[in-house]
């Protein structure tokens, strides 16, 4: 019997991967943390079957502590009776609170078998939404950037939790980085996509920020079909097939 970490991606439930699924719907005892995280496993399993896990939102260790023995204690108890599936939005390894409670089962309950299956994060998904091409030889940071801070690196950055858009924004700028925000992506009705910060003034925890220097020097090898000698010969070589 395992205990599985299934990722389910970025908030649509069309985005979990099949084996997530087959796993999922295979589980005899399915718990989420969160509402969405509930929601999206909805769509797979009754929701009514899904089982809760508490997890604060807190900077207090011995709250925080309390709470993950707690949810190790209940996920290692249900794993006696059978397969157990711990669900996340998406990558259970990428910025997830189950990161937490693999740790703590690990180490409190050790008998316990854990594999993570992976999902759809952010972190990649981000550049779908946003039209966005990671090109190959890029240098990219992922970060938190929480209560506007803008931490700054390489050319490109992706950063988690941006809940001052606004603060974040202005440093990125003097920095040198033109600066796009993403809420809530691929979640049903609720995604967002701006430049402009003064639209995301909630702070909700899913906002992400995509930053690049500005002025890249980019060289790409498909250049040459935008000139106009290279459209003309495509159009003789069309021509003669």
């Amino acid at each position: 019997m395992t205990v599985y970490g299934i990722g389910l991606g970025p908030g649509d439930a069309g985005l979990l991967t099949l084996e997530g699924k087959r796993l999922l719907e295979a589980a005899d005892t399915v718990y989420a943390s969160g509402d969405r995280s509930r929601s999206v496993a909805g769509e797979h399993v009754p929701e009514s079957t899904i089982e809760a896990l508490s997890f604060p939102m807190t900077d207090d260790d011995d709250r925080l502590r309390r709470a993950w023995r707690t949810a190790a204690r209940r996920v290692a108890e249900a794993n006696r009776d059978g397969d157990v599936a711990v669900v996340t939005l998406g990558d259970p390894n990428v910025y997830s609170t189950f990161g937490h409670l693999r740790r703590t089962l690990e180490a409190l309950h050790p008998d316990v078998e854990i594999e993570v299956i992976p999902g759809v994060s952010a972190a990649t998904a981000f550049a779908s939404a946003l039209g966005v091409e990671i090109e190959a030889g890029s240098g990219i940071a992922l970060r938190e950037a929480i209560d506007g801070a803008a931490p700054v690196g390489p050319d490109r950055l992706v950063l988690f939790k941006v809940t001052d858009a606004a603060a974040t924004a202005e440093k990125l700028d003097e920095a040198g980085y033109d600066v796009r925000f993403g809420r809530q992506l691929f979640m049903e009705d609720e995604t967002v996509m701006t430049d402009d910060p003064d639209e995301l003034t909630d702070g909700e925890y899913f906002t992400l920020a995509y930053a690049e220097k500005r002025d890249l020097d980019r060289e790409f090898r498909t250049e040459v079909f935008r000139t106009e000698e290279s459209r003309t010969e495509e159009t003789r070589t069309e021509g003669d097939r």
